[in-house]
């Protein structure tokens, strides 16, 4: 449009001496701009003391060509949580056997972190098959860089399984959501309409405060929201039906307790994902009090004796089971990282999903935990921060026997009483910091509980479980970002629109990845560089 002779001339008129950008010009600054902010992030992940955890995402265009999105995130040095995109790369067959290790090798070699990997994160349309072939996963076990024997390595998005399960139970009742839409359309056909059915529901006597509307067919708690209304005026619905010959839509009584007990469940769902929304920093830990209701929930209303309830519960139990078995270590592992809960709540809420099987699981959980502890205790620690006198710093952590043998002892003929106090520090020492962590008491179960600012505070008494603790609640066990809707993400893959695809792919790639990273920056302290990098057609 820019180049448009029409344009230029327009704009000319406009102000003659303004000289027109062209493409190339204005291709070559964004390069140039992303290529200053990938510096700036490499040097981030350089005093990165954790790991990282990945996301991916596929990205298809109208042609048959598609993009992947990996993002990376990680907890700093402050213990503040950050996700950042790393890639936004062209593949040439994005669902093909080998395009995800391929790009998970090609970023991890790009970003220089081929050690530091933890997790990778998928939605639904990624096979956990996809990440283990190629040599990808041959590679990262001969290098020892998978912990606890790959068991944690490849997360399923919570986000992504809760819309995958709410649209198929509203599929499964598409019929009587038409008739639902075609009635609210009548009634909303016309301001008499919707004049006789406020005075129906008066005098039937409906309190309901909500409204009836339409819809968005691609969000599902619209749906939801649609239907709990309609719920409310079915007596109005049905009686209009008997005093409205031009009306025929309303849903038999069946249909209605159907709608009833999909509610019900979709409840679930929904309440689920609005206190995911709602939360500031999407650490690992707050899933797992989600996903354990849910669980617990769906597995007791597969038993229940009304058929349609058991019928409806066991499709949505089908899919959410497969979830709870493929991640539930990831998510126990993460809230027992949480003073307020460590292994208590994971025996409590097993005991309601397993029953009398429920220390079999347990013990799982607490085994993993105490086997991944010893895991990072073979790896040599992080350096006491500088502002850290390193005599206190021995202090803090309750190790104290580490002052220099040069000392001289006290003149105070108390010698056998050193002696003693020695013995009682070596077996205070023998106590390993995740046993010490789990013997002692929780903390209270505030709502402003900042879990990164616990474990920053007592990074010097847990030197190990904090390097533990860091990569785990950095885990995404979300894909979608913190203060985005977890309803608009759908469950497929995204679609590039015909502007962006036929951008060469170096230059979609510099606009997602600058336009992610610049909004982290609290002010452009100076404008982008002029200077012009040469492309090449």
């Amino acid at each position: 449009m820019v180049e448009h002779p029409a344009f230029v001339a327009f704009v000319q008129s406009l102000q003659p001496s303004f000289r027109m950008v062209d493409v190339n010009t204005m291709e070559g600054e964004v390069l140039s701009l992303y290529q200053k902010e990938k510096q700036n992030l490499m040097q981030v992940f350089g005093t990165m003391p954790g790991r990282i955890s990945l996301t991916i995402g596929l990205w298809t265009t109208s042609q048959t060509l598609g993009y992947i999105c990996l993002c990376g995130q990680f907890i700093d040095s402050e213990w503040k949580l950050h996700r950042r995109m790393l890639n936004f790369m062209m593949v040439s067959s994005p669902h093909s056997e080998n395009a995800l290790s391929e790009a998970i090798g090609v970023s991890l070699s790009d970003w220089n972190m081929k050690s530091r990997l933890f997790t990778i994160t998928l939605d639904n349309t990624c096979s956990s098959h996809d990440i283990y072939s190629a040599n990808l996963r041959d590679h990262l076990s001969n290098k020892n860089m998978l912990m606890l024997k790959g068991q944690l390595f490849v997360v399923r998005c919570y986000a992504n399984i809760l819309n995958v399960i709410a649209e198929d139970v509203i599929a499964s009742i598409h019929g009587i959501i038409y008739n639902i839409r075609e009635s609210i359309k009548f009634v909303k056909g016309s301001a008499a309409r919707e004049e006789k059915f406020a005075e129906i529901a008066l005098q039937l006597e409906i309190l309901s405060t909500k409204a009836i509307s339409l819809d968005v067919t691609t969000q599902w708690n619209t749906t939801y929201l649609m239907l709990i209304a309609a719920l409310d005026y079915k007596q109005a619905f049905n009686f209009l039906e008997t005093c409205d010959d031009n009306y025929n839509e309303a849903p038999s009584a069946d249909d209605w307790k159907k709608v009833e007990v999909v509610c019900t469940y979709l409840k679930l769902l929904y309440d689920s994902a609005n206190i995911i929304m709602a939360t500031a920093d999407l650490t690992a830990n707050i899933f797992f009090h989600e996903a354990w209701k849910t669980q617990a929930e769906l597995t007791n209303a597969t038993l229940s004796e009304d058929a349609m309830v058991s019928s409806i519960a066991k499709e949505m139990h089908e899919k959410f089971d497969k979830y709870w078995k493929d991640c539930s270590l990831v998510l126990a592992l993460a809230v027992v990282m949480d003073p307020r809960f460590k292994m208590k709540l994971v025996e409590f809420s097993f005991s309601k999903i397993y029953g009398a099987d429920s220390a079999r699981y347990v013990k799982l959980v607490d085994d993993s935990v105490h086997e991944l502890y010893l895991e990072y205790v073979e790896q040599p620690l992080p350096q006491t921060p500088a502002y850290v006198d390193q005599g206190e710093a021995n202090h803090a952590n309750g190790n104290d026997n580490n002052v220099p043998t040069t000392s001289m002892p006290a003149a105070d003929g108390l010698q056998d009483f050193d002696i003693y106090l020695s013995e009682l520090a070596v077996n205070q020492s023998s106590k390993s910091e995740i046993d010490q962590y789990l013997e002692e008491s929780l903390m209270p179960r505030i709502q402003e509980f900042d879990i990164l600012n616990w474990w920053k505070l007592n990074y010097l008494k847990y030197p190990t479980l904090s390097k533990m603790a860091r990569d785990i609640l950095a885990i995404p066990v979300s894909m979608v970002d913190t203060g985005c809707s977890i309803f608009s993400s759908g469950t497929g893959s995204r679609v590039l629109d015909e502007y962006r695809s036929s951008l060469r792919p170096e230059t979609v790639e510099a606009l997602f990845c600058a336009k992610d990273w610049l909004q982290y920056l609290p002010t452009m302290a100076e404008p982008p560089s002029a200077a012009v990098v040469n492309m090449e057609t």
